[in-house]
Formats: C-alpha cells, sequence, structure tokens
C-alpha cells in the first residue's frame, strides 16, 4: 500500500479553485470582505451598517459590553431593589449622586444605554443567525461536492494499488463510509463524504440558545413581581397587593397577574448548635405552613426551609428570616384592656437580640381621662444573661427578657406622614418619670408587669411568639431561561469538540491497467482527527482490497508508513 504526502510546488489557478471547491461550505460563516467604505447614497451606508452589525465580531462586542454594564448594577445601589441604600448613598456622596442619576446609573438595567446595547445585541444575533441557518439548511440538502482533480494537494492522503475493479472499489468505500455515519455518494471516478454537521448544529443552537435567554431575561423583568411579608406564628397572608410589606414590579406587571394563593404559618423551627466554635450556628430553619391555591382551593401542608421555597405556579415563597414577637397586655388606669398583640421586633445580630416600638393608637386614656397614645421602646433578649444586659447570648429561647421604656402623648400617625412601625418619633412624645424624676425602664420575664406611674395603666409580658420573614417572587419565562442557557453550552460544546470534515475515495484504472485507489481528507480547521480517520478508513479498505500481487514487493515498504505519510501531509 503506497503513500504520497502532499507534494509542494506552486499550484496552478484552476488548482486553487478545485481546492476551494471542496473545501466550501465548511462553514456558515459568511466570507469574510476586505473593509472598504460604504458607497455615497443612504442605502449604501446602511447596507454598511447592517453587515457591521450583523457580523460575528460586532456581536462578541456588544456581548463584552452587555456584561461591562451590568457590572455597576452589581456595585451601586439600584432604585428598583433597594431604595434605602439608594437614599443612603444620595446622603453619603452629594457629588456623585447628581452624575449618577444622568448616566442612570441607580436603574442600570432600565437605563437607555443598557437597553440600547441590550436591543442591539439582539437585533444583531437575529440577522447573523438567520441567513447562516438558510444557508446551513440549503448544505443539509445538497450532496458533499465531488473529489477535486489533484487530491495529493489535501492535508491527509494516501494511495495503493489494487487488482480489484474500479467500480468494485468505489461500492467497497460508499458502503464502508456510509457504515462509519457519513453522508456519502459517488460522484464521477470518486466516493465523495462528509461528517461533523453537528458542529454548525451546536453553532446555531448557541447564538439562538442566546436569543432565548435575551427574550427569557427581558420578559421576566418587565412581568416580574417581587415583595416581603414578615408572618407571626398563627397568622396568615393572601397574594394581593395590600397584604406586602414592601412590593416592586416589572413595567408591564398588572395586579391581575398576581398568582392567587393564601398560607398560614402554623410554627417556625429553629434549632443552633450549643457548643463549639459553631455555637448559635442555625441546623434547623423551617416554616410549617397551611396553604392554598386560589380561592376555593383545598388546604395543604408543607414545611419552607431556606433554599427550598413553596413553588405555587410562577410564583415561589422564600423563608428569608426570622425573629421574636413578644405578647404584650397593655391596660389603661381602669384596668380595661386597650391592647393585646404580638409585636414582632427586628434582629440586631446573630443572637437575634432585637428593638422595636410597641404603638398603641386607640383606645387609650389616661388617669385624667384624656385621650392618648402610648408607645413602648422595646429591647429584647431571647437569652439573658447577667453581665450581658445589652446582647443575647444564643439564638433559642433560653430566658427572655423584655426591656421595656415608656411613653406617652401623640404619635403623628394621624399626620397623614408615613412612619416606620419599628422607630419611635420622640417629637409629641413625653417620657414617663419615676418620683426622682428618672425616665422608668424595666426588665420583664414572661409574665411580669409594669405599671405605669399617676395610674396610667399598665403592660404585661405574657409571652413570646416567632415570626418568619416571606419573599415572594414572580418571574415568568424562567425556565425558558434555563431551557436557553442548557441549550447554550449543549450547543458551545458542540461546536468545540465536533469537527466537520470530508473524505474522497478515487479509484480508476492505470495505464498498466491496474486500479489506482487514492484517499484524502480535509477539515475546517487543522486537526489531528482527519489524518488519524483517514488512517482508519483507508485501513479498513485496504484489508478488503488489498495491493496488487505483483506489486506487493515495491510497495511493502509504502504500507509501513502509510500512517506516517498521513501525518506527515497534515504537517504540510
Amino acid at each position: 500500500m503506497s503513500t504520497t504526502a502532499t507534494t509542494g510546488g506552486t499550484p496552478s489557478a484552476p488548482d486553487d479553485q478545485d481546492l476551494g471547491a471542496a473545501g466550501s461550505q465548511l462553514s456558515t460563516a459568511p466570507a469574510e470582505s476586505l473593509t472598504s467604505a460604504p458607497g455615497l447614497g443612504v442605502i449604501g451606508w446602511a447596507r454598511w451598517f447592517w453587515r457591521q452589525l450583523t457580523s460575528m465580531r460586532v456581536a462578541l462586542l456588544l456581548l463584552l459590553l452587555l456584561a461591562l454594564g451590568a457590572i455597576p448594577g452589581s456595585l451601586i445601589p439600584q432604585s428598583g431593589s433597594d431604595e434605602t441604600k439608594v437614599a443612603e448613598f444620595r446622603r453619603a456622596h452629594e457629588t456623585l449622586a447628581p452624575l449618577y442619576d444622568k448616566l442612570g446609573l441607580f436603574h442600570v438595567y432600565s437605563s437607555v444605554w443598557f437597553s440600547a446595547i441590550y436591543i442591539l445585541l439582539f437585533v444583531s444575533l437575529i440577522g447573523c443567525i438567520v441567513p447562516r441557518t438558510w444557508q446551513f439548511t440549503g448544505q443539509l440538502r445538497s450532496r458533499p461536492p465531488g473529489a477535486p482533480k489533484r487530491l495529493t494537494r489535501l492535508p491527509a492522503y494516501t494511495t495503493w494499488r489494487t487488482d480489484a475493479e474500479p467500480e468494485q472499489v468505489r461500492e467497497a468505500a460508499l458502503t464502508l463510509l456510509k457504515k462509519r455515519r457519513f453522508r456519502a455518494h459517488l460522484a464521477g471516478d470518486a466516493v465523495a463524504a462528509e461528517k461533523g454537521y453537528l458542529r454548525e448544529v451546536g453553532n446555531l443552537a448557541f447564538h439562538i440558545a442566546l436569543i432565548v435567554m435575551l427574550v427569557a431575561f427581558a420578559w421576566g423583568q418587565l412581568f416580574k413581581s417581587e415583595g416581603n411579608k414578615l408572618v407571626v406564628e398563627g397568622r396568615g397572608f393572601s397574594n394581593t397587593l395590600i397584604s406586602y410589606d414592601d412590593f416592586k414590579s416589572g413595567n408591564l406587571f398588572s395586579v391581575d397577574d398576581l398568582t392567587p394563593f393564601s398560607f398560614t404559618l402554623d410554627k417556625f423551627t429553629g434549632t443552633y448548635e450549643t457548643t463549639g466554635p459553631n455555637k448559635g450556628t442555625a441546623r434547623t430553619f423551617q416554616a410549617a405552613l397551611t396553604y392554598s391555591e386560589g380561592a376555593y382551593g383545598k388546604d395543604r401542608t408543607t414545611l419552607v426551609k431556606v433554599n427550598h421555597p413553596l413553588e405555587i405556579g410562577d410564583s415561589k415563597v422564600y423563608l428569608t428570616a426570622h425573629g421574636y414577637a413578644p405578647v404584650v397586655t397593655v391596660r389603661d388606669g381602669k384596668g380595661d384592656v386597650v391592647f393585646r398583640d404580638a409585636v414582632p421586633l427586628l434582629p440586631l445580630d446573630s443572637n437575634v437580640t432585637s428593638s422595636g416600638v410597641i404603638k398603641v393608637l386607640d383606645g387609650y386614656k389616661n388617669a385624667k381621662g384624656v385621650t392618648e397614645q402610648l408607645a413602648f421602646k422595646a429591647f429584647f433578649l431571647p437569652s439573658f444573661v447577667k453581665g450581658m444586659e445589652t446582647a443575647s447570648a444564643f439564638p433559642s429561647l433560653r430566658n427572655p427578657v423584655l426591656n421595656l421604656e415608656p411613653y406617652h402623648g401623640d404619635l403623628g400617625v394621624d399626620s397623614g406622614i408615613p412612619q416606620s412601625v419599628y422607630q419611635l418619633d420622640k417629637k409629641n412624645m413625653k417620657e414617663f418619670k419615676d418620683s426622682k424624676g428618672l425616665q422608668i425602664r424595666s426588665n420583664l420575664r414572661p409574665g411580669d408587669t409594669m405599671t405605669l406611674p399617676g395610674g396610667a395603666g399598665s403592660i404585661t409580658y405574657e409571652g413570646t411568639k416567632e415570626w418568619a420573614n416571606f419573599q415572594i417572587t414572580q418571574q415568568p419565562a424562567s425556565g425558558w431561561a434555563l431551557a436557553g442557557a442548557l441549550a447554550a453550552i449543549f450547543g458551545l460544546a458542540g461546536s468545540l469538540f465536533v469537527q466537520r470534515r470530508r473524505v474522497w475515495v478515487r479509484a480508476v484504472r492505470g495505464a498498466d491497467g491496474v486500479t489506482v485507489v487514492e484517499m484524502a481528507g480535509l477539515g475546517r480547521s487543522e486537526s489531528a482527527k482527519v489524518p488519524e480517520e483517514l488512517g482508519d478508513l483507508a485501513g479498513l479498505l485496504y484489508d478488503q482490497q488489498p495491493t496488487a500481487p505483483e506489486n506487493s514487493e515495491a510497495e511493502s515498504d509504502g504500507a509501513s508508513d502509510s500512517d506516517a505519510a498521513v501525518a506527515e501531509g497534515a504537517e504540510n
């Protein structure tokens, strides 16, 4: 089996054209042309701009710009997610804040410049994919091109002589190539075969997946909703707009888009490490819920844990925080109950040291019969230890103590100005003082009562309930975004690891009447796979159509060097 490596010399122009035809359409990428100034006129400039926009290099540049544009959105507080931090940033950076406003850096993802990049990338991808898809469809319907006149000029090449008839060799080659999953057909005196179409399928799938991801991301941002709700044990939540503590949504979101459901927090359970370096670290953090879907849905029970949300339709209910709500009873000077409820307090540290305000808005009259409002600044320690009066020693309820500081007067809730339920505006409030003129403050354990001076009433610490904070999110098209991401990964893998290649087998009768067999391979890019595969195919075909007996002695040395010659041809 004799072999011939790539020959040197300067090929003629017809040979160049012949080789170019053999390697044509190995990719759906548009042919590169020299960049030149567009022709005069609006149409010329429009055509030039469109070609630049739909080129792969511009698509990659826009993708890079999109990634760079997202950086400020992660470093600078965004008005759509945390207005409080934005306000704090404005107060702390009086010079930068106006500049950030002009650049839209407080709302990056809805800014004009980010939207422009996003839309241009979308158009660029579509303009790139449509013609490539159309071209690839045509390639799938067409047959591999015929063999070049000079197969010796291809990167991988081998040849031998055999006594078999040319038609017999070509039929054997056609059967072999089809068995190895090549698309093969007879083209004149040769068999033309092609393999590796999955590379272009993967390339197109990757770009189509990017479009799916962009559309899904845009759809999700436009129609998304996100809100938080603090729920005390025994209380419930209904997925209506007025039930949220805070709520934000996309520009095209409608209240009618809210998934109808409701739930009740039956019990919150939190256990913690009691010893070792991780003392106080949560081990169990879960909320037992009873929920129902729709207005008349059947009640069901479930456990919501961190990173294990309750999923109802397009909505997900996440458990995000936990704290304590002391149960207090407030009585006026006559002993009548004017307030009884569990009041949530906000945690200050990892041991759930908490603070807040207990506000009595209606129904209270002082000892003189004058209508007033009461407020108690509350400081709660779930695990009180002597000598550590300012912080809890452990997150769980080991030795709960509620510290109260009472006030009376006007809370200002009737002014129409919104105020936080966790903060106290002392502007129109007065302190309760003892006989020495000192501010009253007491530590209460469950069952203890603080008596207000002058017959103003009392407050009793009845016990403690726990609360959980839930984040309810609704982001449509998230499934499409996940599918697009997975498709992009598999498409990219296919385009990187699959090589599209062609093989030709020519069998013609020589001048001495002996059949000459030539095999050559061509890949889209230089790779050792094409010579290796050609050597494997040549060995199988050679076993079926061996060297002619009269040439066995002359050809024996060449047969032993077949693989080396193929590899040498690839290097050349």
